[in-house]
């Protein structure tokens, strides 16, 4: 059970049991919402039950409330234990309807035999299908007889309810054929019905049609139930990520191995290769390739080394690392990443709920259009065989179950799929705003560009080396915290490996550095550093002369300023020597993102506070048309930017990633949370994308769309299946045995449609 107080009302999570169809969650629903100060949601397919109650209510008094309209309430079954195997647990709980099933079957196929085909019938053979029918109606379906029971006594019906019903009268009518009738008859035949031709006839059995009901239906609840398992095994696996034990180091260097819930805050542990992280942390010590493929669906392993943030539940794919936990326990992402996708799949669509009010009153409803079919033909003089087996087909033809499972399994299936490639779906009222969208605004830091500082290009002068303005100009800046110091020394160390140590170091502000390297009085920064001519140290006198950029590198440095990019001057020993490109660089992968995204119906925008040269430059580069740039913003203006929009009749999708994005995220019609970016906008949007790749917003929105159209589906068939059944049965065009076998199947085909969302892949 899980419980979180917000403000004055608190949210408790309740398992619940013996739920049977989409009927028995209506009830609970309805009893529940009917408490003072209570709100419910309870989910057929994940059997759960989210509670928001006041404090004049307790979760005892939930949970009576349940047991008191007939079903069971109870904490959820904690994670499986280290060892334990979710495979063995998921087979013992089907074992009992599989046992079942087995018999149903095993008994039923020679009844329905002997029934079907005049050469199986032997003298008394009506005998021998009441032995072996017997066991089918009264064992195998007892799970059907005692939840009718237990509904009756709470004033109730229910799809058990039709069932148990349906199979009891055949199986009763065949009974009092065989004793006070004349089909115990020696020779008397059973020939196959399939229309109301016959007459009242006292010597007709069915037999065939009890135990057949009940093999089918006992048949679509298993496969009902093993496709269900399989709907929620996204988050299962999801779950089940996380390292079981770590390795801590303690304060007197020892190595200390502890369940991973006992790691704390602060605390440091070690990362073996193969290993996986125990939990969200910073590496302090080491380097190493992360493989997050597990979290983000990027199969590219990440390099971190000394202050880089790491996941939990990520592997170490290299060397040895040691990392300071940060984030534990429920905090952690796995953890919030899991509480995202199952507050998702226990939320309902409109849709589902219009199909939950038609389940609450639809076996009511049945029962009387069974009553009512029964009365027609007796009064047409059909005979009471024939309206007999009209009203039993229409009991059991009626299948509310498969209207109950048309959007949970398709939400199970999809947020599922969709946590496993990184992207997580907030609930299903986010995929009806994927539908529509038509604008999708961009910020432009961390969404389309890096978010940070790199160095693009080197120009040097004629008899320059490029290694060596690398070697001086990566030394200087990497005694600098400047962002475009940082992305001079990076570059400059990925190409070189290493740096030599500056002397007598001198931060110019505004302005850039100065030093000693290698001997070599060095200067870089704005072409103003290289011409004011700097007060000379007692070690160089080179600094006191000012110079100019060569013509060449005049021109490079003003065709990347067009560009909007940052030119650096650098000089050494009184002579300028090279100007370094330093910008905010677009992924590779955003341009092919913008791409997807138009094939998918949707206006691009660049949103950005920096200058409009900036912007329309990394528009070009990714392929956003210039009028639809809008630079310049301030932070607390993207919101209106987002409005106005809107207000032009768009649906607009926001893409964003920093505090200053959440306002937007929320304003638009469907926002999409960069998960690299900061918790207030991950907790705004509608979807997270994991990983911080934008072609993953193109994939969440056909993700998005093609679970939507999978819930349509679902609930077409559903509704198709019982609109088209339903009057064939009244008609007599159905026999109650293949009434079963459809109604069945109507299910499995609902649970099975939605399964084909696994197959879901993100665009290569």
């Amino acid at each position: 059970m899980t419980t979180t107080v917000t403000g004055a009302t608190a949210e408790v999570e309740l398992a619940i049991g013996g739920m049977t169809c989409a009927s028995c969650a209506a009830r609970i629903e309805k009893k529940l919402n009917r408490m003072d100060g209570v709100t419910a949601t309870v989910n057929y397919a994940t059997e759960k039950a989210k509670v928001s109650y006041g404090a004049e209510v307790s979760v005892q008094d939930l949970i009576a409330t349940v047991e008191k309209t007939g079903y069971t309430a109870e904490e959820p079954a904690p994670p499986e234990p280290e060892g334990g195997d979710p495979a063995a647990s998921s087979a013992d709980e089907l074992r009992p309807l599989r046992e079942r099933l087995v018999t149903a079957v095993t008994l039923a196929v020679p009844v329905v035999a002997m029934a079907m085909i005049p050469a199986l019938q032997f003298e008394y053979w009506q005998w021998l299908s009441l032995t072996l029918a017997a066991p089918v109606v009264t064992y195998a379906g007892w799970p059907f007889h005692k939840a009718a029971f237990t509904n009756a006594r709470h004033g109730a019906a229910t799809m058990d309810t039709l069932i148990s019903v349906g199979t009891l009268a055949a199986f009763g009518w065949s009974l009092w054929a065989l004793f006070f009738g004349t089909a115990g008859t020696p020779g008397m035949t059973h020939p196959f019905e399939l229309t109301i031709a016959r007459g009242d006839g006292a010597g007709n059995i069915y037999l065939e049609a009890a135990a057949g009901v009940t093999a089918f239906i006992l048949a679509g609840r298993y496969f009902e139930a093993r496709s269900k398992r399989k709907a929620g095994a996204a988050l299962r696996a999801l779950l089940e990520l996380g390292a079981k034990d770590v390795t801590v180091l303690r304060g007197d260097g020892r190595e200390q191995t502890v369940p991973v819930g006992e790691l704390k805050v602060g605390d440091r542990f070690l990362v073996r290769p193969g290993e996986k992280i125990a939990t969200d942390g910073t590496v302090v010590e080491g380097s190493s390739a992360v493989d997050a493929s597990m979290l983000t669906g990027e199969s590219v392993p990440v390099e971190v080394s000394e202050g880089d943030a790491v996941t939990g539940a990520t592997v170490n794919a290299g060397g040895r690392l040691v990392v300071e936990a940060t984030r534990v326990g429920s905090d952690t992402q796995l953890a919030r990443m899991a509480k995202l996708v199952e507050d998702a799949q226990n939320g309902k669509a409109a849709a589902q709920r219009l199909a939950d009010r038609i389940s609450a009153v639809f076996v009511p409803i049945v029962i009387a259009l069974a009553l009512g079919t029964l009365g027609f033909w007796l009064g047409n003089g059909a005979g009471l065989t024939a309206a007999f087996t009209a009203a039993v087909a229409v009991l059991i033809i009626a299948c509310p179950c498969a209207l109950g499972l048309a959007t949970p399994t398709a939400l199970l299936v999809g947020t599922g799929r969709g946590a496993q490639l990184g992207i997580l779906i907030k609930g299903p009222e986010v995929l009806e705003s994927t539908r529509k969208v038509d604008t999708i605004v961009l910020d432009k830091t961390g969404t389309v560009t890096t978010g940070r500082m790199t160095l693009l290009a080197v120009h040097t002068a004629e008899s320059t080396d490029e290694a060596e303005v690398l070697r001086l100009a990566g030394a200087l800046e990497h005694s600098s915290e400047h962002p475009i110091a940082r992305a001079v020394a990076d570059g400059a160390l990925e190409k070189l490996g290493s740096l030599p140590t500056p002397e007598d170091f001198a931060n110019v502000p505004g302005l850039g550095v100065q030093g000693i390297v290698e001997g070599h009085a060095v200067l870089v920064g704005r072409e103003r550093l290289l011409g004011m001519g700097v007060p000379p140290l007692e070690r160089s006198r080179e600094w006191g002369r000012a110079m100019e950029l060569p013509v060449e590198l005049a021109r490079v440095k003003a065709q990347a300023e067009a560009s909007g990019r940052t030119a650096i001057a650098v000089a050494w020993d009184g002579e300028a020597r090279a100007v370094l490109e330093v910008a905010d660089a677009v992924k590779e992968t955003s341009a092919e993102a913008i791409t997807r995204l138009r094939a998918l119906g949707l206006t691009p925008i660049l949103l950005t506070g920096d200058n409009e040269t900036v912007a329309r430059a990394v528009a070009r580069e990714v392929g956003i048309a210039p009028e639809d740039v809008i630079a310049e913003v301030l932070p607390q203006d993207k919101v209106e930017v987002v409005k106005r929009l809107q207000g032009e009749g768009r649906s607009v999708a926001m893409v964003g990633d920093g505090v200053n994005d959440a306002a937007a995220l929320a304003q638009a019609d469907l926002g999409l949370a960069m998960g690299t970016g900061t918790d207030a906008a991950i907790e705004a949007g509608d979807l997270t994308l994991v990983r911080g790749d934008l072609r993953a917003a193109a994939d969440a929105i056909r993700l998005a769309r093609r679970t939507l159209g999978t819930i349509r589906t679902n609930l077409f068939w559903a509704f198709a299946y019982n609109v088209a059944a339903l009057p064939l049965a009244a008609a007599g065009l159905l026999n109650p045995m293949l009434a079963g076998a459809a109604m069945a199947f109507s299910s499995v085909f609902v649970v099975g449609n939605s399964l084909r969302l696994r197959s879901f892949t993100a665009a290569k």
